[in-house]
């Protein structure tokens, strides 16, 4: 049965599957506005920039952020990523006031949403955006797991 985060999902993912010919890390991000509509699309720039900080999560915050809401926070915005994002991600999703969160595949190695941590949940800090998992879950994995076998 279709999710009303599918469509979303796709864009991320065709994001992912660029990011992969570009030789960097096959991870897409799209931010939707409050309505549902696409704002922002990014896939992982790392190898591309240098920049270790240069995740898909990260550069859609980074390029939304001055156009739209309160300047820089994002709070009726929808973050959509195929991966569960890692410390960083997730602390910057907090950090922007993400409104929520939709995420594909899980990431047993480095999660920060359930896997390892729970950062996006965590009842000490200041905003908790929601949280739905497992969007297309089986299709963001397995372009990892063909990325990673390719390779190494």
């Amino acid at each position: 049965m279709p999710s009303r985060w599918d469509a979303a999902m796709e864009l991320a993912l065709q994001q992912a599957r660029a990011a992969a010919s570009a030789g960097d890390v096959p991870i897409g991000a799209v931010l939707l506005d409050p309505g549902g509509a696409p704002l922002v699309a990014a896939g992982n720039e790392r190898e591309q920039t240098g920049d270790p900080t240069a995740h898909a999560e990260v550069l859609c915050l980074r390029r939304a952020a001055p156009g739209i809401g309160d300047r820089w926070r994002l709070l009726d915005c929808t973050l959509v990523s195929t991966l569960e994002p890692c410390t960083m991600c997730a602390g910057a999703i907090v950090a922007a006031r993400v409104g929520r969160l939709v995420f594909g595949a899980f990431d047993p190695k480095a999660g920060a949403v359930s896997s390892l941590f729970d950062v996006v949940r965590d009842p000490r800090l200041n905003h908790r955006p929601e949280v739905v998992s497992g969007i297309r879950e089986a299709e963001c994995g397995q372009l990892l797991t063909s990325f990673f076998e390719q390779n190494r």
